[in-house]
């Protein structure tokens, strides 16, 4: 049986030596200053948020970064986004490349988009993932909405259980792709009134709540609300035609 660690600080400032790491996988952790050194093998793959990444004494930071915004131009338009024209470009965006992606999923059986490839999230985890972004970043945070947060919604492994009941997020369920639209769609229609009737003196406003409870207590501005909602929308799109594409060659 595979040992598996969570929630656990026993590894800080750890070394590993001589070891059989073949197959090991290292998931939604604190890796600043992480170093592999001499060490050989094939099929080596990261990813994640990083700020600096050196292979081989190359630093490849700035490769990797220009190569995915040209595979992914929204991640561009989101990253970027400042004024209220450049809110609502980034948005129509999103909803341009979703739409297209949801005709293409649609193509495949319902048990097809509950699968996980390579162990990351299912086509429908991902949609109930932003579902929880679009609840905590725009209906707490901007709406300041009475609740917020639909029991579909999916946050990621770093929110303890206990934190996602406080919620009233309903986690271990596994609900059919057109039971996770309705919410869903719902949201994004809410996105589109805000960004429509953006101004410069509400991206500067100061938001009377912050995302959810476990987030800490800090200014929020809509600004950078808005933001985090376009950066989940971009990249996990970027995730998710990614798998979409290796289950279409599965069932091919």
């Amino acid at each position: 049986m595979t040992a598996e660690y969570a929630h656990s600080d026993q590894f800080r400032g750890g070394r590993i030596h001589l070891c059989d790491l073949a197959g090991l996988e290292i998931r939604d952790c604190e890796v600043s200053g992480l170093k592999v050194v001499d060490c050989y093998g094939s099929d080596v793959y990261l990813g994640g948020d990083f700020e600096r990444v050196v292979v081989n004494d190359v630093d490849v930071t700035a490769y990797v970064e220009a190569e995915l915004d040209r595979r992914n131009p929204a991640r561009v338009l989101a990253r970027d986004a400042a004024s209220p024209d450049d809110y609502r470009a980034a948005w129509e965006a999103v909803e341009t490349l979703w739409a297209a992606t949801l005709d293409r999923a649609r193509l495949l059986p319902e048990a097809r988009l509950h699968e996980r490839v390579d162990g990351e999230w299912s086509l429908v985890e991902t949609l109930r993932h932003l579902l929880f972004a679009g609840d905590a970043w725009l209906g707490s945070a901007v709406l300041e909405e009475e609740a917020p947060y639909h029991p579909l919604g999916l946050c990621g492994g770093w929110m303890s259980p206990d934190a996602m009941a406080k919620l009233g997020l309903a986690r271990d369920v596994a609900p059919t792709l057109d039971e996770v639209l309705a919410p869903r769609l719902a949201r994004m229609a809410a996105m589109r009134r805000v960004v429509d009737g953006l101004t410069e003196a509400e991206l500067d406003r100061v938001c009377g709540r912050k995302p959810a409870d476990p987030y800490p207590d800090q200014e929020y501005v809509v600004r950078r609300c808005l933001k985090v909602v376009l950066k989940e929308e971009a990249e996990h799109h970027r995730y998710a035609v990614r798998d979409l594409a290796v289950l279409e060659a599965a069932g091919a």
